[in-house]
């Protein structure tokens, strides 16, 4: 056993959730906003104003024409396997190896490509790094093995998790249909709290598909933790805290979260609130790529996603036109009602003295 424990410390194997739940999820996250996120950016971009060069065909392969936004969209797979392979600190042999694997596993795993690939890119990385320079031909062993794994295993596993991904990302969205008020409260407060941990909202978002009215739920609670948090430490932070978590990262709190937990109080209560008014109220759904669902306004990317849903719907005939509510219930969701509300309830917690003067100050 100590044998093993030394081969496993000496290959960088560290078999914990936070290498693979918080590390590996968060990168997993960034290769799906270089790829998917940022291909339905530049479509979106060239479309609406009408830029042909992000709008005509660069390329064709096997009868498919693509545009600039298309081929960054087709690289989902490989960019999610290989930001992987980086966290867990791949070498160069296993890390390139993981382009197929992550091309198979995402191809695969159909709608719910990206849990099939976090799943097997995690596996066939680590079984990748435990043979790479074990021998002699070592440029031929290690991919062999690292692609061998991942391929067999999206075949074995890859449909099946992609399965299950969208069964319980559709069971999410039914049900939010279903109880448009509870279920607004549940997962914008779920998401919003995963958006603010060191893990990633929006690769949760994205392996579970979540969009619709589910995906309303999540841009609300999002925004809320962010601009929430940006808004009510605008005292200790000035505009460069207003900034960095407004259209950041709520996450840079996580420090002072754990120093007084009170202050999360109302960042959560907020996204409990504005939850069950974007659902009941202003109906908004989130139609664009489903990763856009955990995002906030990091980047607007919430914003930009809720706004290519609209296009997407109007596109397939299930809306007729983006109307004036539609832009007021979006403003009034992602920046206007966590402004008013997420600082009038730290203002009660100050007085109660549950939170004080310093506790939201950013190093």
């Amino acid at each position: 056993m100590e044998k093993f424990k030394a081969f496993l410390k000496r290959k960088d194997i560290e078999i914990s959730a936070r290498r693979y739940g918080i590390d590996a999820l968060g990168a997993m996250a960034q290769g799906l906003f270089c790829t998917l996120l940022i291909g339905t950016i530049i479509n979106t971009i060239g479309s609406q104003f009408h830029i042909e060069a992000l709008t005509k065909t660069v390329a064709t392969i096997s009868g498919a024409d693509y545009t600039i936004g298309g081929l960054a969209t087709a690289m989902s797979g490989p960019a999610m396997a290989v930001a992987i392979g980086s966290a867990l600190h791949c070498p160069p042999l296993v890390l390139f190896s993981l382009i197929t694997v992550g091309f198979a596993s995402n191809a695969l795993g159909g709608a719910g490509g990206p849990l099939a690939v976090l799943f097997i890119a995690i596996i066939a990385s680590e079984i990748g790094k435990a043979v790479s320079k074990e021998t002699k031909i070592d440029i031929i062993i290690t991919p062999l093995v690292t692609i061998g794994v991942g391929v067999g295993l999206s075949a074995w596993w890859a449909p099946a998790l992609g399965s299950a991904a969208m069964h319980v990302g559709d069971l999410i969205m039914w049900a939010t249909e279903l109880q448009p008020f509870l279920m607004g409260i549940l997962v914008s407060v779920l998401v919003g709290i995963a958006l603010t941990l060191p893990i990633s909202s929006a690769a949760i978002c994205a392996a579970l598909g979540l969009t619709g009215l589910a995906g309303g739920a999540a841009v609300a609670g999002c925004c809320a933790q962010m601009i929430g948090f940006a808004v009510m430490s605008y005292k200790e932070n000035k505009l460069g805290g207003l900034v960095s978590q407004g259209i950041g990262t709520s996450m840079l709190q996580m420090g002072n979260i754990v120093k007084n937990p009170r202050i999360w109080i109302a960042p959560i209560i907020t996204s409990a609130i504005t939850g069950p008014l974007a659902t009941c109220v202003f109906h908004l759904t989130m139609n664009g790529a489903p990763v856009s669902s955990g995002m906030g306004t990091c980047g607007l990317v919430g914003q930009i996603g809720v706004y290519t849903g609209w296009l997407n719907d109007i596109a397939v005939g299930n809306k007729a036109a983006i109307t004036g509510f539609d832009w007021f219930g979006l403003i009034m969701i992602s920046f206007i009602l966590p402004a008013i509300i997420c600082p009038l309830i730290n203002e009660i917690l100050i007085r109660i003295g549950w939170v004080k003067s310093g506790d939201l100050a950013l190093d």
